[in-house]
């Protein structure tokens, strides 16, 4: 069973998970349909950010994974020769 601070924790999380999901959609959705001369448009970055933030994000996360199962392997190995 959690804990009261892991669902506190849990909630926070899926909390800005949605207002993040809740703001890109809104930004790459109904943000061109919205005339361009609209206040909404000053809260939010430029449409080619839109494309660049999602990649970046999913770049370093791939790195970030290739870094832990490279780290993963090393160890591993490590442990086998001193086992032999």
């Amino acid at each position: 069973m959690a804990t009261g601070t892991d669902q506190v924790v849990g909630l926070g999380l899926v909390a800005v998970s949605l207002l993040i999901f809740t703001y890109y959609t809104v930004w790459v959705i109904l943000l061109p349909f919205i005339d361009s001369q609209h206040v909404i448009h000053k809260y939010f970055l430029p449409r080619a950010y839109a494309v660049a933030i999602p990649l970046a994000v999913g770049l370093l996360l791939l790195l970030f994974v290739g870094v832990f199962i490279t780290c993963v392997m090393l160890k591993n190995q490590k442990v086998a020769k001193k086992a032999q």
